[in-house]
């Protein structure tokens, strides 16, 4: 269907000094695959931040994350945009990050190190 929407169009209009026969065709499909990259583009962003929320807002006590700078702990506290983190059971040390820096929520295997 487009080839011949392409077609027609191709034939209803006399090339420009210069221009090749193709060339309104060409513009036509340059500007369709833009449009359907862009609109892709701005989905994928858009379901990544979608995640992320979500990931954030489900966060609960006992979680264990992994923050943006590769520390790993178990959430002692939540509050509006931080988070206190346990980072060593033996010491009791817990550290305060934002709410921003978790980048994931670890289940139990998934980094494969031996847990004590």
């Amino acid at each position: 269907m487009f080839q011949t929407f392409a077609s027609l169009l191709a034939q209803g209009t006399a090339p420009a000094k210069g221009q090749p026969q193709g060339f309104p065709t060409m513009i036509i499909g340059l500007g369709i695959f833009f449009v359907i990259f862009y609109f892709m583009m701005m989905r994928g962003n858009r379901k990544q931040k979608n995640e992320r929320a979500n990931l954030l807002d489900n966060l609960a006590k006992n979680d264990r994350v992994m923050t943006i700078g590769g520390m790993l702990g178990t959430v002692v506290t939540i509050r509006d945009q931080e988070v206190v983190l346990k980072v060593d059971e033996s010491n009791n040390t817990k550290v305060t990050f934002l709410k921003s820096s978790i980048q994931k929520v670890i289940n139990d295997g998934e980094l494969g190190v031996a847990e004590k």
